[in-house]
């Protein structure tokens, strides 16, 4: 509907005439004959006698077709009925696999429904040296650290994803499984300050602590232990100046708070919290990860990103109009690096939001139009989606690809696959706002695309995951039959045998040729990322074969996105529900003509 591409249309096809489609030919004079012969009126017995039988073989003849379409029917209905339900397609098949990472790394203690048999519950005594409760959350990735950072990304991401494609979760059977997923994080992040306060001076950072010290200091990189094993030290790490943090955990709370909309109880605890964060990371300045052990795991680069996205997030969770003055400010854009043409920036991420921050304000342009004085830096953004869009196609070439055709968002770094999942989410879902919106495709540069480009991309990145690659292995633990066996993970590595294994006894299965006796089921790996498409089965090789929440997260996402019928889509309305009606304000009368 908007922007370069908006006026394309389709040539609607002309009405069918059946009439004048009917072939025509002369009468010839024996045919005439017959229409102009006048009609005898003089009747005989034998002739009302045949009139009466054929009159009745009609009748008769009309009454069998009759009965024998009402048979049909019955048993077209007979058979509908007893029908089996189609077969799940691969994208709903991996999408319940990789739900269930989520699972295997709650921390705290477990319901009984969990469904992963070598988990238990573990680490209950966690934020005890600060007399607090902060057990609960998910360890982040093969080892037993949570880091409020990348969970809190992975908790915003799932949200969205929900918001956009219930009816997709609900179709694959995983709704309710989804939900509870968002919940768990976010129940353990609002333990993780004073959510019940309107101004707080400090926030969780991380509880666990990774490193390999000199000495025999045991932590949760030195020690090889499963989670419920742990009887070590695990320090909690605050933070006082720390807006990138807060303002993702702020959007974490406002977009779960979306899903949550029908417990309104809950959804209001959760705008409250967001609001909270939020206030705080605009009061007091600064990078979480500064003169923190997180720098060595999740540094943040910027916090600029951040107080869009979570503006943007607070905007839809509230409706308040502050909000979008904020997050659509030009010099907030301006420092957030909107307008800047690095790859960098257009790759979405747990450190860099901007990209999925264009994208959800995109949204807001092309279904509301708020117009004056919003329309031009939507527009704006709304260009940047389109580009990014184009820079993800294989016939340009802002981004490497590997002979396999995965695409190179780390530009040669590991753990690409999760950039990659992220990219194809935010591909298939513009493209859904382009067919909600009537809108054909776009433009990159002089040439056309349609939105089928954009399915055609995700398709491709989301099957080179679950094995279309050269080494025909799908990099989703669980799907098909050939993936990695020895994932770097404490806990699917180590048997649950009801033997405890000490810190360094553990190492033992870490150091292990044996496949894992635990199957992780849908944690999605590291995966390749040079130009030859190398993988090793190492479980030593984290680079290689280690999953984490933030990766899943965005592989959900995409899976869903793609999932079930393509003519399902997204939902406009709900990503709106908080949001009043928008009456453009008039723009300032021109200046003062002047001869």
């Amino acid at each position: 509907m908007y922007g370069r591409g908006a006026s394309f249309e389709i040539e609607a096809a002309a009405a069918d005439d059946r009439s004048a489609a009917l072939p025509r030919r002369e009468l010839n004079e024996m045919e005439r004959s017959w229409l102009l012969r006048p009609v005898e009126h003089k009747t005989t017995k034998k002739h009302n006698t045949i009139f009466l039988w054929m009159i009745g073989a009609i009748l008769a003849a009309g009454l069998a077709t009759a009965l024998i379409s009402s048979m049909v029917k019955n048993l077209r209905r007979h058979r509908h009925h007893h029908q089996p339900p189609l077969p799940l397609d691969n994208y709903t098949l991996a999408l319940n696999k990789a739900l269930m990472f989520f699972n295997a790394q709650r921390s705290g203690r477990l319901p009984e429904d969990n469904n992963v048999s070598w988990r238990g519950d573990s680490c209950l005594k966690d934020g005890s040296s600060l007399s607090e409760d902060l057990s609960g959350g998910y360890y982040d990735s093969g080892d037993a650290i949570k880091f409020n950072f990348p969970q809190s990304f992975a908790m915003t991401l799932l949200s969205w994803s929900v918001v956009e494609y219930s009816a997709k979760y609900e179709a694959a059977g995983e709704l309710n499984h989804v939900k509870e997923t968002i919940k768990w994080g976010t129940d353990y992040l609002l333990k993780t300050f004073n959510h019940s306060a309107d101004t707080i001076d400090r926030v969780v950072t991380q509880v666990g602590r990774g490193g390999y010290p000199s000495g025999t200091d045991p932590n949760d990189h030195s020690c090889w232990m499963r989670p419920e094993d742990i009887d070590y030290e695990r320090p909690v790490t605050e933070c006082h100046r720390c807006s990138d943090l807060a303002a993702e955990m702020a959007a974490a709370l406002a977009s779960a708070s979306i899903v949550f909309k029908d417990s309104v109880t809950y959804s209001h605890q959760l705008i409250r919290g967001a609001e909270t964060l939020f206030h705080f990371s605009r009061e007091r300045r600064g990078l979480y990860s500064i003169e923190n052990q997180a720098a060595s795991f999740y540094n943040s680069t910027s916090y600029w990103d951040e107080f869009v996205w979570g503006a943007t997030w607070l905007y839809y969770a509230t409706g308040n109009i502050s909000y979008l003055e904020l997050a659509t400010a030009p010099a907030l854009a301006t420092r957030a690096g909107a307008f800047e043409r690095s790859l960098y920036d257009r790759v979405f991420s747990w450190d860099n939001k901007l990209p999925g921050a264009q994208v959800l304000l995109t949204r807001l342009r092309i279904f509301l139009s708020p117009g004056y004085p919003y329309e031009e830096i939507l527009n704006e953004f709304h260009k940047q989606v389109e580009l990014s869009m184009c820079s993800f196609l294989p016939n340009y070439t802002s981004f490497n690809r590997t002979r396999g055709g995965m695409i190179d968002l780390s530009q040669g770094q590991p753990r690409n696959l999760q950039y990659v999942v992220n990219a194809a989410f935010l591909a298939q879902l513009f493209g859904d706002y382009l067919s909600a919106s009537d809108t054909g495709g776009w433009y990159c540069g002089p040439d056309f695309y349609t939105r089928v480009a954009l399915r055609q991309f995700s398709e491709k990145q989301i099957g080179y995951i679950l094995g279309a690659n050269p080494r025909n292995m799908s990099y989703v633990v669980g799907f098909g039959d050939h993936y990695p066996k020895h994932v770097h993970h404490r806990g699917a590595s180590i048997p649950n045998d009801n033997i405890k294994y000490s810190c360094t006894g553990g190492w033992r299965w870490r150091n292990s040729k044996k496949s894992n006796p635990n199957t992780i089921v849908g944690a999605m790996v590291a995966g390749p990322y040079k130009h030859d498409d190398g993988f090793e089965d190492l479980r030593e090789n984290y680079n290689y074969t280690e999953p984490a929440i933030t990766g899943n997260a965005g592989l959900v996402a995409a899976l869903v996105a793609l999932s079930g019928k393509e003519s399902s889509g997204i939902d406009r309305n709900t990503m709106f529900s908080a949001v009043p009606p928008m009456y453009p304000a008039e723009p300032p009368p021109p200046a003062p003509w002047k001869p």
